[in-house]
């Protein structure tokens, strides 16, 4: 069974640099018919809290993207560590006590003589002595993973045969000086013990997952297939700003972004598909193709997002829209031509609900002087109430008829005399929605 995993950090909220592979891992396992699982990252106890973790849930619940599981990394203390055991019996796992300082001037030394910034073990060469000297020093140790200098090769699911040689990397580092686990091991470690057989991630990654197959191999088990998506940049190429890199799922969903439109886009953004709007997410994970993804850095728009936006939200069926539009209080007989009337003209949903109040309410008039005389004659004119979708045309041909206007010298004076703006819903559509139309002596 394919399986798939999201592990964000529960301290901050998500944002489109980390939503895309939400995204994308949730549907290579729905289109494989697997699982999903959600597992917060939250080793980091200091800045992890429980209001991120519920503000992950509510996103991705309001996104669609539901999970089958839920884990908590901090609750796998003991499995980390039972790991960590073995790789220190297996000589993988070695004490290192260098300061930031020492560290940083190292790099600075190899770099001035033309050499990669890589850790040259020094640790490695120090006696018990020496490393009992250094903890009496009150100096602690980070503990860092041996790694194989070799190259590490793997069909990467989007990019193809792909390497990393690790004689290139320093040993990463699994434990800080503080004992705090970090990522490199967790990861590894929940991967293998929950059977996670997908990993698709940001190409930031890559040397990660060199280092990761090696830990994963150290273990004895068997590492996931790996994918790696491209990075995400600006409209025009450049590297992704602050301001969108930090753009959240909270900003999307109040700026009116259609759940269903954002998961649609990152299904789509990078690869050889045309980004289309649908109305169901089942044709989301039909049409969906890792494959069809490329190596190429990706340009994320904010502008082509909320256009999307907009002409998903205009193709949906009232069926899809039904529970919103019944909580902004639209009569259920009334409900499906008011959005049959107003959906092309939406660029968010909450848009919906003004409309509904000007069909309701009315609306002042915004009448031109020179075209008075011609909206009194024609509110004369209208047949009473009910209306029809006829009405308007039989209404507008007789009018046409009666005082020879025609085209927009025809249609916008009754349209700003009805609904106080220049343009909106087709009129045929919306008049008969319309509750109060204005009188001769409001105009």
């Amino acid at each position: 069974m394919t399986v798939t995993r999201f592990a964000p950090s529960p301290t901050g909220r998500l944002h489109v640099g980390n939503i895309r592979s939400a995204v994308l891992n949730w549907l290579v396992t729905r289109k494989a018919g697997g699982r999903f699982l959600l597992r917060l990252d939250d080793t980091d106890a200091e800045r992890s809290t429980e209001a991120f973790a519920d503000g992950i849930r509510r996103d991705l619940d309001w996104l669609g993207l539901h999970w089958d599981h839920e884990e908590r990394q901090s609750a796998r203390r003991d499995l980390h560590e039972a790991a960590a055991t073995k790789l220190a019996a297996d000589n993988r796992l070695y004490e290192a006590f260098e300061t930031p300082e020492e560290l940083e001037l190292r790099r600075k030394t190899l770099a001035m003589r033309g050499l990669p910034p890589i850790y040259d073990r020094a640790a490695l060469k120090l006696s018990d002595e020496e490393r009992a000297a250094l903890k009496a020093e009150g100096r602690h140790p980070v503990r860092r993973f041996l790694l194989d200098r070799q190259d590490e090769r793997w069909e990467d699911l989007i990019r193809g045969q792909e390497r990393v040689d690790c004689a290139s990397i320093s040993d990463p580092v699994l434990f800080r000086a503080d004992g705090q686990l970090l990522y490199m091991l967790a990861s590894v470690v929940d991967d293998a013990d929950l059977g996670v057989t997908h990993v698709v991630r940001g190409a930031d990654h890559i040397t990660n997952t060199g280092a990761q197959i090696q830990i994963f191999r150290a273990l004895g088990t068997t590492p996931p297939a790996f994918g790696h998506h491209s990075l995400l940049t600006g409209p025009a190429g450049e590297p992704l700003s602050k301001r969108l890199g930090s753009l959240s799922i909270g900003d999307l969903r109040d700026g009116g972004v259609e759940p269903l439109a954002l998961v649609s886009f990152f299904a789509r953004l990078g690869s050889s598909a045309p980004v289309e709007p649908v109305s169901r997410v089942e044709e989301v994970i039909e049409g969906f193709d890792l494959a069809a993804f490329g190596r190429a850095p990706t340009k994320f728009d904010e502008a082509e997002l909320k256009l999307h936006s907009a002409r998903t939200l205009r193709s949906l069926p009232y069926a899809n829209v039904a529970p919103r539009l019944a909580a902004m209080g639209l009569p259920e007989d009334q409900a499906a031509p008011f959005w049959e009337a107003v959906a092309p003209n939406l660029d968010a949903i909450s848009e919906a609900r003004d409309w509904w109040l000007l069909c309701r309410d009315g609306a002042a008039p915004t009448v031109a002087d020179e075209d008075r005389d011609f909206v009194v004659e024609a509110l004369a004119a209208l047949p009473p109430a009910p209306w029809d979708q006829g009405t308007w045309g039989a209404w507008t041909t007789e009018l046409k008829a009666r005082t020879g206007r025609k085209g927009r010298a025809l249609f916008r004076p009754l349209r700003q005399a009805l609904t106080g703006r220049d343009h909106g819903p087709e009129m045929a559509l919306l008049l008969p929605l319309l509750r109060h139309v204005p009188t001769a002596d409001k105009l």
